[in-house]
């Protein structure tokens, strides 16, 4: 175990990392959280091939409890039906539990059993205050206790880059997550991933259907390094391994150059051959409506809910997500550390050509 040693990036280059066939020199027992969505998938996948044990918890399907179980099946391992619906790939031992219940998490998903590492893509669905603080905040908080409690002495964190400059709900309650971490005693990596592929992909159906690509502002005004689910998952995973990622605070894209939201659509439309066309979307007008939705959410509670998503995404129109630099307040593309082989474009051709596909979730902005 380490003490909290601060760093704004990984002390070597990135780009060579080992893939998901790598082997693992030391296999452990992983509790995994948060391993249904895109990213968790693909990280839990990683983790199977190299060679962990991962236990993955998952939220109880509606309708299907656990008491429903054949006769035929274990005490305590959830129903093959289950199982397959939850779309995670053999070796994986599944148990549905409330992460935001701790009696569950501890009845359902520890069930008094040790574990040597914590894995942690939790993220809450809207980003709003209350679904943030119980998700990125409380329910962490618990998987961090418990997991300790039950002899993880190693917790990996899927964070967000966008908590360096903090004006929203979601990365205050990631940023309360990430002190408690580190004040744990835990060895810890805390992974700021960059933007991911699939949040800058809903714009693919509208330029085939021959739509105008929208653009916040000139669409020069943020960049990124969109990072792949299989190159973070593959980065997630050598936490667990490389001393050179613990005990600290890793911000991490995929290869570059940075691109902006111009650059994306002028490619989207070259790679369908259609002529450019850009509708433009002042960036003040999201600001003057998530204010209008403010104070008058302070009459009608359900639209201090929508004000939020309003903030989040002009948030998203005009910061980047790149390394900030505190000395100069501007974000750094070259100081924002890469890895991993997967591009942006490409996987916009793949989309295009139908090898691939685009699977979206609540925080999509398009």
């Amino acid at each position: 175990m380490g003490s909290p040693a601060p760093s704004d990036g990984p002390p070597r280059n990135q780009n060579d990392l080992p893939r998901s066939e790598f082997t693992s020199p030391r296999p452990r027992r992983v509790l995994m959280a948060g391993g249904t969505g895109t990213i968790g998938r693909a990280t839990v996948a990683t983790l199977v091939a190299r060679g962990h044990e991962v236990v993955c918890l998952v939220r109880p399907r509606p309708g299907k409890q656990a008491a429903s179980r054949p006769n035929s099946e274990p005490k305590h391992r959830a129903p093959a039906d289950q199982v397959r619906g939850v779309g995670l790939p053999a070796g994986v031992e599944v148990r549905f539990c409330e992460i935001t219940d701790p009696v569950s998490l501890r009845e359902q998903g520890l069930r008094n059993e040790r574990f040597d590492a914590i894995v942690s893509c939790l993220a809450s669905r809207t980003g709003e205050p209350r679904d943030a603080w119980a998700i990125d905040h409380q329910a962490n908080l618990s998987l961090l206790q418990q997991g300790k409690a039950a002899g993880a002495t190693q917790m990996v964190l899927l964070s967000a880059i966008c908590v360096q400059r903090p004006r929203l709900a979601f990365q205050q309650a990631k940023l309360a997550f990430e002190a408690a971490l580190t004040d744990s005693g835990l060895t810890y990596s805390i992974v700021r991933a960059t933007a991911f592929f699939k949040s800058l992909s809903g714009q693919i159906e509208r330029v085939r259907q021959g739509k105008p690509y929208l653009l916040f502002g000139d669409g020069r005004l943020t960049a990124c390094k969109p990072i792949s689910d299989r190159d973070l998952a593959g980065y997630l995973a050598d936490c667990l391994d490389d001393a050179t990622l613990q005990n600290r605070i890793l911000p991490i894209g995929g290869p570059g150059p940075a691109i902006t939201p111009l650059e994306q659509g002028e490619f989207l439309f070259d790679l369908l051959g259609r002529e450019p066309r850009f509708k433009q979307v002042p960036v003040a007008l999201i600001k003057s409506i998530a204010a209008a939705l403010g104070a008058a959410g302070k009459v009608i509670p359900p639209l201090a809910v929508k004000a939020e998503l309003a903030r989040i995404g002009h948030y998203y129109a005009t910061e980047s997500m790149l390394v900030l630099d505190p000395a100069t307040g501007r974000y750094d593309a070259d100081a924002t550390p890469e890895t991993g082989q997967d591009t942006l474009f490409e996987y916009y051709r793949r989309v295009v050509e139908g090898a691939d596909t685009v699977e979206r979730g609540e925080h999509a902005v398009f």
